[in-house]
This record gives structure tokens, C-alpha cells and sequence, in this order.
């Protein structure tokens, strides 16, 4: 008889690692259990979905149930919930949220895939229906039912870190009067504080509502109560972060990792024999602090899916690890980082130095060139570039994958700057905005300057 792997989760964290599996294991029987309506879809792209840029909720989704039964052969069951997990029988209670029976499913391989949760404050009035979070293609759609229903014309976000950034950005879009409130001193905390500045005059400039230090206290008849006072809302949009979805892992007895995600190894193994995680839901190791860390995007959870597919499909397979990179462009602003930033580099217990570039995206001269802000943040006395962040438009955000790669390699700031880039006036400057904050930060590692 065949050996079982179940899956639990139908995102991409789930669905990659089933059909890595299957190309390794054309024998495994493979069950896929997913509580939503959908399975491997871009979460990424629901904002874009909420401004319009993106026509249907068909567009985000990248292969549908019957595609994965009739080309890798994976049973995917839809509106199925799973509740609990017994390590010892090897088997999974599953709730068939359509049916309203509950079944028991057995196994001799697990993934958990089962992602993050969107944080809910644990305040008053929260879970009333105009609070809502966006998290699943169904958030997504309930949230777009009722702004065409109750006709919206101010909505409040709550939180500015990319979702909440990229919420605010769609709102406008779609001409309602968006108001930001962000309880820390700048938006989007992953950047350094005089870089969130700019962000925060980005955001001013295109309408949006933006009150930083607001604490928010509760939500009663259509008012978000705050510690300056209440602020009106038809509609509002928590965009406060994500925490993993592991109470299921840890209440069958897995060990937990960093911030209370499943614990993994470099071969995204768990704690039991022959269950594996990946995605939103586990820890993983961070290349520059060398700490394990929990970082909740979609690049690492495709990325560490492949490897617990390959190995539950009896390969060999590791993930080394990850930078935290990332990317959003917010009304038309481009913000990207990588490594560590100073806070960050701080808690690590390193020393540091911080090269900063005004720079344009093309040549000064060439039509179409806007401003830009490099930052490389480099080791004191070795040069190791740490981190760094660039902001501005023009594409300029992939300009970060330059350091991404600098970092994994072990890079100096000199070594940055020796690097052979492209350059063409249309398209770039003949000294990168990357290579010119690093030639700051070599000068300042070569004087023994540190923060």
C-alpha cells in the first residue's frame, strides 16, 4: 500500500512542497487539506486586487484544485479545516466546513503549511463586521462586498508596515478619503527612522491621512477610538502585522521556534520524524544575525516548500537561510531592504557605519530621472556590508538585489564598489546609487567610525 503525505495548507507554502514531492515520489498518495476556497494564489497581489489594478480575483490565482489532480495527481480538498493533529496515531482531525461532519485522516508523512494569521488587537468592538483583515482571497472578497454594499467613503487602516502601506495606496486609488494611523514614530518600521521620513511625506503628498503615534483604543458605531480622540470610518483595515499559524503544530506537541513559530532545521524538518514545515508558519535562520528569526514572505515560502518537498519526496535538499529582502512600491515610491537595519544590527550586538547616497535613477541630464536614497550599512574594523535600503522611483527598487547578493557573498563596502555594473544614461547613473553609499560607508570604516 502506498505511504500518505498529507498537506496542510493549499497556499504555496503547501501546494510547492506537495508537488516537489510528487516529482520525486511517483508513488506517495498525496492529500492536500485547505480550510479557504482557493489554493495557490498570490497574497501578495490582494492589495492591487483592492485598488483595481488587478481585474478579478482568477488573476491572483496561479493552479486551481482540478489542475493539481490532473496533472500531479494530488487530492486537494477544499473547506476542509483541520483541528487537531495526533502525533502519535499519525493522524489529522479534519472538520469538512461545508458538510458539517468531522472526519479522521491518517498519515505517514506531514507538511504544515498552515501560514500566518492576520494580528487582531485584542480591543473592544474588533470583531464587529466594518473591522476587517486581508489576509485570504475570502478576507479579500468579504472586504470588497462591503465597500460596494455600504457605499465607502472613509476608510481607516490600521498599521503601516507593506499591507497596511499598499491598503492605504489602493483606498486612494479608488477615490475614498483614507485615513493612516500608525501607533510608532514613523511608517514601516523595517527602515531606518530618517528614511521612514520620506516615506511618511510620500504618503502625505498623496492624500493620505497619515497620524503617526496614535494609539488605538477600541471601535464603536463607526468610529475608530484612539488616544487623540475618534477618528469616523465606514470601513476599517487592520494592517498590524502577522504572527504564525502554529497552535496547531505546538498544541500536538511540536517544538516552537523564534516568535512562536514551528521549529525547523536547515531541511525544513520539525521536531517528529517525518513532518516538515515551510512558509508563514515556521522559523528559519537569518544570514547576518545568525539567529533564527520569523520572516512572513512569499519568496522564502516558495523557497523553503522546494526544499521540504524535495526531502519529503526522498531527495536532499537545505535552505542556507535568508536576508529579509523586500520590496513594495507605494504611490509610485519604490521602498527596498535587505540584511540588517541599524535597530536591527543594534540587538545583534554589532558595530556599524551608515553610507547614505542622494542619487538619481538615470543620468542627471536624461529625461525621467527622479531622486534616489541609497543606504549601506557596513561592519566596523571588517567592511561587511550588514544591510541596506534604497527608496525613490524609476524602478529603482530592484536595485536592492544588487546587495541582497553582496550580503550572501560576504561582500565588503569595498568590494561593492568594484563591482563591474551596468550603465547606460537612460537607464542608470555611471556610479550606481548602491555603489556610491558604499563608497561612503568604506571611507568610514577605513577612519574607524562607528554607531
Amino acid at each position: 500500500m502506498a505511504e500518505r503525505l498529507v498537506v496542510i495548507g493549499g497556499n504555496p507554502a503547501g501546494m510547492a512542497a506537495a508537488t516537489n514531492a510528487r516529482r520525486g515520489r511517483p508513488d506517495l498518495e498525496i492529500v492536500a487539506v485547505e480550510r479557504g476556497s482557493h489554493t495557490s494564489y498570490s497574497s501578495c497581489g490582494l492589495p492591487y486586487l483592492v485598488g483595481g489594478a488587478v481585474g478579478s480575483v482568477d488573476d491572483l490565482v496561479v493552479r486551481t484544485p482540478q489542475e493539481f489532480r490532473d496533472h500531479h495527481r494530488i487530492d486537494v480538498r477544499l473547506r476542509h479545516e483541520v483541528v487537531g493533529i495526533d502525533l502519535d496515531a499519525r493522524r489529522i482531525e479534519v472538520r469538512a466546513l461545508d458538510q458539517a461532519r468531522t472526519l479522521h485522516l491518517g498519515f505517514d508523512l506531514l507538511h504544515l503549511a498552515t501560514g500566518a494569521r492576520p494580528n487582531r488587537p485584542d480591543l473592544p468592538g474588533v470583531d464587529e463586521p466594518w473591522v476587517h483583515g486581508v489576509q485570504t482571497i475570502d478576507d479579500t472578497t468579504r472586504l470588497l462586498r462591503a465597500v460596494e454594499e455600504q457605499r465607502c467613503r472613509r476608510v481607516v487602516v490600521v498599521g503601516s508596515g507593506y499591507i497596511g502601506l499598499e491598503l492605504a495606496e489602493a483606498f486612494v486609488d479608488r477615490g475614498v478619503e483614507v485615513t493612516l494611523l500608525e501607533a510608532g514614530p514613523q511608517p514601516l518600521a523595517a527602515i531606518d527612522p530618517d528614511l521612514g521620513a520620506q516615506v511618511a511625506a510620500v504618503l502625505r503628498g498623496y492624500g493620505v491621512g497619515l497620524r503617526l503615534g496614535v494609539q488605538v483604543q477600541g471601535f464603536e458605531d463607526h468610529q475608530v477610538l484612539t488616544s487623540e480622540g475618534p477618528v469616523p470610518a465606514d470601513l476599517v483595515v487592520l494592517g498590524t502585522g502577522v504572527r504564525p499559524a502554529s497552535e496547531l503544530a505546538l498544541d500536538a506537541g511540536l517544538a516552537a521556534g523564534a516568535n512562536g513559530a514551528i521549529a525547523v532545521d536547515h531541511r525544513q524538518r520539525t521536531s517528529a520524524s517525518g513532518i516538515y514545515a515551510a512558509g508563514d508558519c515556521a522559523d528559519t535562520y537569518h544570514l547576518v544575525s545568525r539567529r533564527r528569526v520569523h520572516i512572513a514572505l512569499g519568496t522564502v515560502a516558495n523557497k523553503t516548500a522546494r526544499v521540504a518537498g524535495t526531502n519529503l519526496g526522498g531527495g536532499y535538499a537545505t535552505f542556507p537561510g535568508v536576508l529579509g529582502t523586500a520590496l513594495t512600491r507605494v504611490c509610485q515610491f519604490e521602498i527596498a531592504r535587505t540584511g540588517l537595519n541599524q535597530a536591527q544590527a543594534r540587538e545583534a550586538g554589532l558595530e556599524f557605519v551608515v553610507g547614505t547616497a542622494q542619487a538619481t535613477s538615470r543620468a542627471g541630464y536624461f529625461p525621467g530621472a527622479v531622486d534616489v536614497t541609497a543606504r549601506v550599512i557596513a561592519e566596523r574594523g571588517t567592511g561587511r556590508v550588514l544591510g541596506g535600503q534604497l527608496l525613490g522611483g524609476d524602478r529603482v527598487g530592484k536595485r536592492i538585489d544588487t546587495l541582497a547578493t553582496a550580503i550572501t557573498a560576504g561582500f565588503t563596502a569595498s568590494q561593492v564598489i568594484d563591482l563591474d555594473l551596468g550603465y547606460a544614461p537612460a537607464v542608470s547613473t555611471l556610479w550606481d546609487p548602491v555603489q556610491v553609499a558604499a563608497q561612503e560607508a568604506a571611507n568610514l570604516v577605513a577612519r574607524g567610525s562607528a554607531r
